[in-house]
């Protein structure tokens, strides 16, 4: 008789010995998601390899999910995506605070960014001043409300992603977390970064 195990899961009872008679196995089917459902349905695609199919499936459904709960999250805090970039941007020093690198970081047209500083700034959230080191230039720097918003609902948002990363185990994690890493330097050293950043736009097919 043979099995077909999708998870097998048997307790050791001395470390390098198994006892036949005594150990414990628990046999179950994964359950299938919507995903499974999507190849189901795929056929006749010869260069079509299913598993890896299945792993972008899941990795575009997984952030498409995400960004629904993080835009969800900074409504709650009045806040749109672009401008949460933008606070993330000014605390955590990614770029030169000034209107036109930002605009450059966040691919937004330097109208469309002044535009943004202006309700920012209206709302308390960012200042804008005189460059001391070139007084033609205007820096961008963060208020203390800015701060407490941006910190605020960061949090609430790492609240719920713990949340649903809960399915998984701590060891579970770190693999998927040095899984993932791995596909990370793949693609970062085939698909330019600008490449890259217009396949983000990109919808997911299945959803």
């Amino acid at each position: 008789m043979s099995l077909h195990l999708e998870s097998l899961d048997v307790e050791i009872l001395c470390e390098g010995y198994l006892d036949v008679k005594t150990f414990s196995v628990k046999i179950f089917e994964m359950e299938k998601d919507h995903v499974d459902r999507f190849l189901g349905r795929l056929e006749g695609l010869e260069d079509v390899d299913y598993e890896v199919e299945g792993a972008v499936e899941r990795i575009q459904g997984i952030t498409w999910r995400l960004k629904r709960l993080m835009e969800e999250t900074l409504a709650d805090f009045d806040l749109t995506y672009g401008e949460w970039r933008l606070l993330s941007i000014l605390r955590n020093g990614e770029s030169p605070c000034t209107p036109g690198a930002l605009a450059t970081d966040l691919e937004v047209s330097s109208g469309a960014m002044t535009n943004r500083l202006d309700r920012m700034q209206d709302a308390g959230l960012i200042r804008r001043h005189r460059d001391l080191e070139d007084r033609r230039g205007i820096r961008v720097e963060l208020t203390a409300k800015g701060r407490r918003v941006y910190e605020a609902s960061t949090n609430a948002q790492a609240r719920k992603e713990a949340l649903v990363a809960s399915a998984l185990s701590r060891a579970e994690l770190h693999q998927l977390n040095g899984l993932l890493r791995k596909l990370m330097l793949a693609f970062e050293a085939v698909v330019p970064k600008e490449k890259a950043k217009e396949r983000e736009k990109a919808p997911a097919r299945s959803r």
